[in-house]
C-alpha cells in the first residue's frame, strides 16, 4: 500500500513513540473499532484507513511549524488521484482529532462514526501499557525529568503551554494533564471500553512508580 510506504519514509528516524509502527497500530485499532462499531462501507473504510495510517506524517512535534502541516498528505492525495469527497474528509479527520483542540476547548464540529474511531484508535495508543512505553520514550528524547514532586501538573493547560516546544516538564506529569484525561473523552462505545482496561494499567503503574519513588516498594 502506497500510504505504507509513505508513512514509512516521512516518519524514519523519529523516536519510537511517534514512529511509523505507531501509524500502524492505529491503523489496525481504527478498523477493529470500526468493525465493533458496524462500520462496514467500503468508501468510509478506506477514510478510516487512509486518515490512520496519515494521522501524524505532518506532526508539529517533529516539524518547524506549530500546528498540523498536511502539505505532504495534501499532495499524496492529490498524485493518487482520490476523489474529493474523500480526501475533504481525511483531511479533516487529521486536522480536528488532536488533543490539543479539546485542551483549548475547541469543539469537534465532526460527529461522524469514521472521526470518531480514528480519534479514539490514535489515544487508546497513547494510553495502557504502549502508551507508558511511548510517554518515557518521548521524554527522554526531549531529556525530560522523570519526576519532581515540586513541579506540579499544569491546571490551566492552554492549546498554546501544550504545544510548545520550549516549555519543560516532567514525564509523569504528563499523565495527569494528558493520559489520565483520555479515557472521558473517547466517543465510540467500543472506545471507552478499550479504555477502561488501559487507563486501569496507568493507574496501577503509576500508583507502584510513587511507592518506588518514595522508598516504600
Amino acid at each position: 500500500m502506497k500510504a505504507e510506504k509513505l508513512v514509512e519514509l516521512t516518519m524514519a528516524g523519529r523516536d519510537a513513540s511517534h514512529d511509523a509502527a505507531h501509524a500502524f497500530r492505529v491503523r489496525d485499532l481504527a478498523l477493529s473499532l470500526a468493525r465493533e462499531e458496524g462500520l462496514h462501507d467500503p468508501h468510509s473504510l478506506e477514510v478510516v484507513e487512509l486518515s490512520a495510517l496519515l494521522h501524524d506524517v505532518g506532526d508539529y512535534k517533529y516539524t518547524k511549524n506549530l500546528t498540523e502541516d498536511t502539505t505532504i498528505v495534501e499532495k499524496f492525495l492529490e498524485e493518487e488521484d482520490l476523489e474529493e469527497s474523500k480526501t475533504v474528509k481525511v483531511l479533516g479527520i487529521i486536522k480536528g482529532m488532536g488533543f490539543k483542540n479539546e485542551v483549548s476547548q475547541i469543539s469537534c464540529v465532526d460527529t461522524s462514526l469514521e472521526f470518531g474511531v480514528v480519534q479514539d484508535a490514535d489515544r487508546l495508543d497513547a494510553i495502557g501499557a504502549i502508551g507508558i512505553a511511548r510517554c518515557f520514550i518521548y521524554g527522554g528524547s526531549k531529556n525530560q525529568i522523570l519526576h519532581d514532586p515540586l513541579v506540579l501538573p499544569r491546571q490551566d493547560l492552554s492549546k498554546a503551554k501544550y504545544m510548545s516546544k520550549d516549555e519543560k516538564q516532567t514525564s509523569i506529569n504528563h499523565f495527569y494533564e494528558k493520559l489520565f484525561k483520555l479515557k472521558d473523552m473517547m466517543k465510540t462505545k467500543a472506545g471507552k471500553q478499550r479504555a477502561e482496561r488501559r487507563h486501569k494499567v496507568m493507574e496501577d503503574f503509576l500508583a507502584e512508580f510513587l511507592e518506588e519513588w518514595n522508598g516504600r516498594a
